[in-house]
Parts: structure tokens; C-alpha cells; sequence
């Protein structure tokens, strides 16, 4: 299981959101890329990168900062934040990142699903983003009727190769994974799944450990690395234990 550190930009800022609320943010550096660098010294292998302006307002708007990070560390990215369009996708690749996050795009136009899932296969990630159980969309500020089980699996049909999960009432909280909600979904789908959201301590990964599902693939963390609560080497060793 990977442990995958998270960098949240803002005006090409590192922040981290509470809940995914803009109006509850903490800055924790002016400068993602050296925040990117210390992450793989530390022994990361690959990073979570969310561009917020780009969830928000639909469009990526810290490309710069994306390409300088991919520049600067030689371990593989994932990207999200506003990758609404296919052609959108393939310049965001084009920035050094080896995977995009597609979310309210698919939950909002199957066309669209299809056509990014058909041409960028596993280039392609779908976040599954759940607010109470419903699918959430354009940077969380709205809700779907539809259940996020029930879109990962539609999404899986359309040619989805891998799935974020990321359950909103816990991320930045530090209360913990949803660790039955994680467990659901993985055996809801037949692909890889990265779990987000709520790891406050150490126990949180032993506990998504202890799951022993098989295409429980990785987890983010984000605020319990930037806040102490968490060191990147702990983490790793949780899991290295485990294997």
C-alpha cells in the first residue's frame, strides 16, 4: 500500500482545507515545489497534487506550479483540480505528470467519462469524492443525487482503470478514515483505490492495513503529515511491517 503525500495550492500556496471549505484553510508554505522535494527525501513515492483554484473555478489555474514540481522531484503525480475537458487532461500531462483526476466531469457528463477514460486509461483517475454518501462536485461546493458507490461502479463500466475515495465529512479533520466506507467501495468495484480523508494517527493506517482487501492500493494524507500528527517515515514503516 502506498503512502502518498498530499499538496493542496491555492494561489500557488500550499494549503490544507477543512472539510473542503475555502473559507477554512491554513497555509503551510509559500512554496509547494520545495514542500514536493522534502516529501520525496523523506521517502515518498509518488504525490497527490490537488490544484483548489481549478476545482473551484473549473479550469486549472496553477499549471506553472505543476510543471515546476514535476521538474524538480523524480517520482510520479497524480493532478487534480478542475480537468473538466479531454483537452484540458492531455495539457495537464503534458505538464510531467504521469496521472489526472477526473471527478465532476464524469459525474456530470457521461460523454465526457467516456471519451477521457477511452483515450488516457490509466492516466486517467476517478475521484470519488462522498458528502453523506452522494457524489460531490465542482471543488465539493455541490452535491449529486447519485451514490458513490453506484457511480463507481458506472464509472467502472465506462473504462475507469483506478478510484480516489475520499470522504469529505473526515478530510482535514484528524477524527479518522471511514475505514467502513473504504471498505464498502473496495468491494463495491474490481479496481485499484486509493483511500482519502480523516487520517489523524498512525491507527488509521494500521486500520485500512487490517482491511486486507487486495486492490486497496494506497492512501493520502495530508494534514496529519503537515501538522505532526503523522510523520511520512512512520507511515511507511506501518506499512512496510505489514508486507
Amino acid at each position: 500500500m502506498e503512502i502518498i503525500p498530499a499538496i493542496d495550492i491555492i494561489e500557488g500556496r500550499c494549503v490544507r482545507l477543512v472539510q473542503g471549505k475555502f473559507d477554512q484553510q491554513t497555509v503551510f508554505s509559500d512554496n509547494p515545489v520545495e514542500v514536493a522535494v522534502e516529501w520525496e527525501r523523506e521517502g515518498a513515492r509518488r504525490l497527490h497534487v490537488v490544484d483548489l483554484d481549478g476545482a473551484r473555478t473549473g479550469r486549472p489555474c496553477n499549471v506553472k506550479v505543476l510543471q515546476e514540481i514535476a521538474r524538480s522531484v523524480s517520482i510520479p503525480i497524480q493532478v487534480g483540480g478542475g480537468i473538466r475537458a479531454l483537452e484540458t487532461a492531455r495539457r495537464v500531462l503534458r505538464t510531467g505528470v504521469d496521472r489526472v483526476i477526473i471527478g465532476t466531469s464524469a459525474a456530470l457528463d457521461t460523454e465526457t467519462a467516456q471519451q477521457m477514460f477511452g483515450e488516457l486509461e490509466d492516466a486517467a483517475v476517478l475521484g470519488v469524492d462522498a458528502l453523506n454518501g452522494y457524489v460531490a462536485v465542482r471543488g465539493w461546493q455541490a452535491r449529486t443525487e447519485e451514490r458513490a458507490i453506484d457511480f463507481a461502479r458506472r464509472m467502472q463500466g465506462y473504462g475507469a482503470r483506478r478510484i480516489i475515495f475520499t470522504d469529505i465529512s473526515r478530510d482535514g479533520m484528524l477524527t479518522g478514515v471511514n475505514v467502513f466506507a473504504v471498505e464498502r467501495m473496495l468491494q463495491a468495484v474490481d479496481i485499484p483505490l486509493i483511500a482519502s480523508g480523516g487520517v489523524g494517527s498512525i491507527e488509521d493506517i494500521k486500520r485500512l492495513i487490517a482491511i486486507q482487501i487486495d486492490n486497496l492500493e494506497g492512501v493520502i494524507l495530508g494534514k496529519a503529515l503537515y501538522t505532526g500528527a503523522v510523520s511520512l517515515a512512520e507511515a511507511i514503516s506501518a506499512v512496510a511491517e505489514r508486507v
